[in-house]
């Protein structure tokens, strides 16, 4: 069941990225310095593999957030969506930071990146403390 479990927030996380980065696609691209074609769209945006890639690494994700969530005893669907919240705050962002930082980029591509993993993360928590 906790693979099943697994799966279903990595999906959720994914989905609610597709919403975010839908909602915030101009001024992330233009944070990103992601190059576009005359149609406003980043050249590779028909390439299967950087959803690839994101599938892959939010399950990932979720797996190693079920084990921390399950080797720390934290039981309900609350405190599991506050766990996700406190991953994607202080893990996840942070680094997030430090790349953006040694790189140049703009403190609005930290914000961007940095809300979707705290709000994705809060997501698969939830969803791992209702299985």
């Amino acid at each position: 069941m906790q693979f099943v479990a697994v799966i279903v927030a990595a999906l959720a996380s994914f989905g609610f990225g597709a919403l975010w980065y839908g909602m915030l696609s101009r001024p992330w691209m233009a944070a990103s310095g992601v190059s576009v074609g005359p149609d406003g769209r980043p050249p590779n945006s028909s390439s299967p593999m950087p959803y690839l890639i994101s599938l892959v690494a939010m399950l990932l994700v979720a797996g190693m957030m079920r084990h921390v969530l399950a080797s720390s005893g934290v039981t309900t669907a609350g405190a599991a969506m506050v766990s996700g919240l406190g991953i994607g705050a202080f893990f996840i962002t942070p680094w997030i930071a430090l790349n953006n930082a040694y790189t140049m980029r703009p403190l609005a591509l930290t914000a961007i990146d940095g809300g979707y993993a705290i709000i994705g993360c809060g997501i698969m928590g939830l969803i791992l403390g209702l299985f």
